[in-house]
C-alpha cells in the first residue's frame, strides 16, 4: 500500500527555470491522492538555485558530483523507502496537474512517460514537425525528466547507476530485466526546455543538436 509520493529533481545552476519547474510539482501534488514531498538535489551549483528550491518549501541535498545519476541517487537516499511512490523530473521541465493521478492510475512498477516541448525559439522553424515525427515513431521512450517507480522496484535493483548521461534509460533496463512491469504511457506527458546549452553533454539538448545538424547534412545546408 502506497503511503507518500517522493520526487527528486537534480538541478546544476537552474535558479531560471526552478521555480516554473516547482510551481507545476506542487500543483500537482495538490490534486495528489496521496502526500507529496519534493527534494531538490543542487549539484555543483554556482548561483542561488539551492536559495530558490528552499523558498519554495523543497528539501534541499547538496553535492558536488557534476553527475546526474548520481545526483538523482543522492536525492533518493534518504526517502526511498517501502511503500513509497518515487518520481523525478528535470529542473527545466514543467510537469501537468495529473502527473501524479496519471502515474498510479498505470497500476505499474515502472512509468516512464513522454516529454514535449512548446518553446521553440531557439531552433529553426522546421525542428518541431521533425522532432515529433521522429519522436511519434519510436516507442519505449525513456526520460528522467518523466519517471515513476515503486520504491520496492528501485531499491531492489540499486538505484540509479552513477552515469553522466542515460542514467534514467539504464535504470529502467535494470528494471525491466529484474521482472518489474515497465509501462510506456502517451498521458501526462512533461514540457521541458529546448535550450541549445545542455547541462550534460549527450542529453536532451546534445540530442536536438543532432537532429538539426543530421537534417542540414542530408538538406546539403549544413
Amino acid at each position: 500500500m502506497l503511503t507518500g509520493i517522493e520526487v527528486v529533481v537534480p538541478a546544476h545552476d537552474e535558479r531560471d527555470h526552478l521555480p516554473d519547474c516547482l510551481a507545476a510539482l506542487a500543483d500537482a501534488a495538490a490534486r495528489a491522492p496521496l502526500p507529496v514531498h519534493v527534494t531538490v538535489v543542487a549539484d555543483s551549483c554556482r548561483d542561488d538555485t539551492a536559495a530558490v528550491a528552499e523558498a519554495a518549501g523543497a528539501t534541499v541535498v547538496t553535492v558536488s558530483v557534476r553527475n546526474v545519476g548520481a545526483a538523482r541517487s543522492a536525492g533518493f537516499a534518504p526517502v526511498a523507502r517501502p511503500g513509497r511512490w518515487l518520481a523525478t523530473t528535470d529542473a527545466d521541465t514543467r510537469v501537468p496537474r495529473t502527473w501524479f493521478t496519471d502515474q498510479l492510475a498505470q497500476h505499474a512498477d515502472v512509468v516512464a512517460g513522454e516529454v514535449d516541448v512548446l518553446d521553440w525559439t531557439a531552433w529553426p522553424s522546421w525542428l518541431p514537425h521533425l522532432y515529433r515525427a521522429r519522436y511519434s515513431r519510436e516507442r519505449g521512450h525513456v526520460h528522467g525528466a518523466n519517471l515513476a517507480f515503486t520504491a520496492e522496484a528501485y531499491l531492489a535493483v540499486g538505484g540509479f547507476p552513477a552515469l553522466p548521461v542515460h542514467e534514467d534509460v539504464r535504470l529502467v533496463e535494470h528494471l525491466r530485466a529484474a521482472g518489474f512491469r515497465v509501462v510506456h504511457p502517451d498521458t501526462a506527458p512533461v514540457v521541458t526546455s529546448a535550450r541549445r546549452t545542455s547541462r550534460c553533454t549527450g542529453g536532451f539538448a546534445t540530442h536536438l543538436t543532432n537532429l538539426a545538424e543530421a537534417h542540414d547534412r542530408l538538406s546539403g545546408t549544413g
